[in-house]
């Protein structure tokens, strides 16, 4: 079925028009939201969306602006951006369901002796007092720098003037 037959049965609201909008463009459509969404299930969720706003909103189609499937395009690609922006859908990538953290607590002493492995604690050990202060808040407990500068009540600008100068400091260590 042609643009121009569509059309005329999507503004009637058609039932037959919406199933053959969804089986002639949401291949298309879901290849532009998951190009930018990256999750099957997110992709599928925000096309469900943009066929419901493009069902609810075909009355505001005008085909001297576009071709149908470029108006459709440009309501998938906000829609994404929409969901990309939104509150929850950047919740939802900070929480990590709790399988995530199971190797984790298993490994832990692994980890330690991972790092004793490489031999980077006798040359951390080497440093000034300060400079084990902070590389172990940021780099084994993985503090930020304002949680480190809270941490040590010392401004933030100070954390990270302290870090870079340890980090070279470690580094002429580890090149001796």
């Amino acid at each position: 079925m042609t643009q121009e037959e569509l059309i005329p049965l999507l503004l009637k609201k058609d039932d037959r028009s919406f199933t053959l909008l969804y089986d002639n463009y949401s291949k298309s459509l879901y290849g532009v939201i998951f190009t930018l969404i990256k999750d099957r299930e997110e992709a599928e969720d925000v096309l469900q969306e943009v066929f419901i706003k493009i069902w609810k909103n075909i009355d505001s189609y005008n085909d001297s602006k576009g071709r149908l499937y470029t108006w459709m395009l440009n309501i998938a690609r906000n829609t994404s951006i929409d969901k990309l922006r939104s509150k929850g859908f950047n919740n939802n990538l900070k929480n990590l369901s709790a399988d995530n953290f199971v190797h984790i607590l298993d490994d832990n002493s692994k980890t330690i002796n991972q790092i004793d492995a490489i031999g980077i604690k006798e040359f951390i050990k080497k440093l000034k007092p300060k400079c084990i202060q902070i590389i172990d808040l940021l780099f084994f407990k993985g503090y930020t720098q304002q949680e480190t500068s809270d941490e040590l009540e010392i401004p933030l600008g100070t954390v990270k003037t302290q870090n870079r100068n340890c980090m070279n400091e470690l580094r002429l260590l580890i090149n001796e």
